[in-house]
């Protein structure tokens, strides 16, 4: 069952509505906890934050477990016709608290590097991969709020064909040494950050996938029909 058809049933019983709003929320709050911790970390000296990050932490994961409620509940009630939209959902939830447990992860590496983290001569990568999730990120809360199939086609392949390896090339060059202008303290805080990056990126993708693949394919490539 793809997105769309998830979203017809959601219009139709109250229960789900609630569950799909809370997504929403969820989403909102990610996105804030990953933009305040990015500023403490590379943009502050002392490591400091203008939220509460635990305490969003903390709501993300209030919301993952009544959207969980909510299904199970309705589920409960509606027998099986609605399962794989209950799975999709909760699927989606799961990808949302994770992408909030990495944004808590970029502030706990501020606190514990209270100096803004600069990359050396791998800065200018650093920066273009920073600046390149964070607008995934929002294309990916757009597409998800507005239904946008196209976007999130978009959004899955930007992400597979470019980002994933190009974190994986910069993080090779620290750890194999290739990279030799960085601190101890500086080498490992940027690969941690760009970790975090990758798999905030990657969760996004997971995320809009269920727009446009079947519950059993979430995560995966759009499997295109063959052609007769």
């Amino acid at each position: 069952m793809s997105w769309k058809n998830v979203l017809s049933i959601f219009t139709k019983d109250d229960l789900f509505t609630q569950a799909l709003r809370e997504s929403h929320q969820m989403l909102d709050i990610a996105l804030g906890m990953f933009d305040a911790s990015v500023e403490s970390l590379r943009r502050r000296d002392d490591g400091s934050i203008d939220i509460d990050i635990y305490e969003l932490d903390k709501d993300v994961n209030r919301f993952e477990r009544d959207v969980r409620r909510k299904v199970m509940t309705h589920l409960a009630v509606s027998g099986p016709a609605d399962l794989a939209s209950g799975l999709v959902l909760v699927s989606v939830v799961i990808d949302i608290e994770r992408i909030g447990d990495y944004a808590k992860n970029i502030y706990d590496l501020a606190r514990w590097h209270p100096r803004r983290l600069h990359g050396g001569s791998l800065e200018p990568k650093v920066a273009d991969i920073e600046t390149r999730v964070g607008e995934l990120f929002r294309e990916m809360v757009a597409a998800f709020k507005q239904n946008d199939v196209d976007k999130a086609r978009h959004i899955m392949v930007t992400y597979k064909e470019q980002l994933s390896a190009e974190c994986e090339e910069l993080v090779e060059g620290i750890v194999s040494g290739k990279t030799t202008d960085l601190a101890a303290d500086d080498a490992a805080a940027l690969v941690l950050y760009v970790r975090y990056l990758k798999r905030i990126a990657a969760h996004s993708r997971n995320l809009v996938s269920g727009l446009v693949n079947p519950f059993h394919r979430i995560g995966y490539r759009e499997k295109k029909e063959s052609s007769v």
